[in-house]
C-alpha cells in the first residue's frame, strides 16, 4: 500500500495543482525545513538520535521532529516504535533501556540528554512529539505532564513546540502550559476546531492536505500554522511549497533546501 502511494500522490498533485494560489494576491510565505527524526538518512546515522539532532541544526533545519515515550519507571526516552531492539518501551524500566545502544554506539536518549544538547542553540527548535502510550490514556497524558514539566524545569519552553496524534493529549498540554505552542497530527479536526481550542498550529500527513487543499487556506487565515508530514519527493515537495504551507517535515531536508534556493 505504501509503495502505491508513493507513486499515486505525486500524480494527484499534478492533477490539483490548479488549486494554487494565485502569488499575485497571496502574501510570499517562505517554508520552512523540519527534519522528521533528525537529520538522520543522508548523513547515515540513527533517527531519533543526538547524532541527527546535531545533523539538523548544522543543516539549519527550522525544527528538528523527535518522539517521546514513557518507561516503566516514568523516565522519558527518544524512539519512535513501541519497542527497541525487541524490548518493550513502556514496561521496561529505564535503568535496563539505557544499556541499548544504537547503530552508531549512542545509548538510548533521554528526553534530558535531547533536550541539552538542543538548547545548546537557539535558531533550530525542537519540535517534541507526544506518542500515545498502548497500556492506557492515563499514560499518555503522563507523558505529557512529565514532558511539560521537564522542558519547564530545563528553561526550555521558547524553543519547544509540542504535537500529538492523541488530541486530549494536546489539550492537556495546554491546561499545563497554556502558552505552549501546539499542533495536532491525526488529521480528522478542521482548522476552526483547533483554533477553538487554542492549538497553534496543524500537522496533517500530506494525503489528507493534498486533498484538502482548502484546509491549507482556511488555516493561514485563522493564523495557524500549517505543517505537512511525511514529504519525500521533490513533486510533492513543490506542490507544497507552491501552497505557502509553514513548514514541511521531511526525511530528505537537503532535498527541500535544494527546491528552496
Amino acid at each position: 500500500m505504501r509503495n502505491w502511494l508513493t507513486y499515486l500522490f505525486p500524480l494527484i498533485l499534478i492533477t490539483v495543482s490548479s488549486c494554487r494560489k494565485d502569488p499575485v494576491s497571496t502574501p510570499d510565505y517562505v517554508t520552512k525545513v523540519i527534519a522528521h527524526r533528525g537529520a538522520w538518512k543522508a548523513a547515515g546515522v540513527p533517527e531519533n538520535s543526538l547524532a541527527s539532532l546535531r545533523r539538523a541544526i548544522q543543516l539549519g533545519c527550522s525544527g528538528s521532529e523527535f518522539d517521546v515515550q514513557m518507561a516503566a519507571d516514568s523516565v522519558l526516552l527518544i524512539h519512535h516504535d513501541n519497542s527497541v531492539n525487541g524490548i518493550p518501551i513502556e514496561t521496561t524500566p529505564s535503568a535496563r533501556l539505557s544499556g541499548v545502544k544504537l547503530s552508531n554506539g549512542e545509548a538510548l536518549p533521554t528526553l534530558a540528554a535531547f533536550l541539552t544538547e538542543g538548547l545548546k542553540q537557539t535558531k533550530t527548535r525542537l519540535m517534541l512529539e507526544i506518542k500515545g502510550s498502548r497500556v492506557s490514556k492515563e499514560r499518555s497524558l503522563a507523558t505529557a505532564r512529565k514532558a511539560v514539566e521537564l522542558v519547564k524545569a530545563l528553561k526550555a519552553q521558547a524553543l519547544v513546540d509540542y504535537s500529538s496524534f492523541d488530541y486530549e493529549v494536546c489539550k492537556h498540554i495546554l491546561t499545563l502550559d497554556p502558552a505552549a505552542r501546539v499542533s495536532y497530527l491525526n488529521g480528522d479536526q478542521p482548522p476552526g476546531q483547533l483554533v477553538a481550542d487554542k492549538f497553534s498550529g496543524l500537522s496533517y500527513n500530506y494525503a489528507i492536505l493534498t486533498l484538502k487543499p482548502d484546509w491549507i487556506r482556511d488555516a493561514k487565515e485563522r493564523k495557524l500554522a500549517v505543517t505537512v508530514w511525511t514529504v519525500n519527493d521533490r513533486i510533492s515537495m513543490q506542490w507544497f511549497v507552491d501552497q505557502y504551507v509553514d513548514f514541511i517535515t521531511t526525511d530528505e531536508p537537503e532535498l527541500l533546501f535544494e527546491i528552496l534556493k
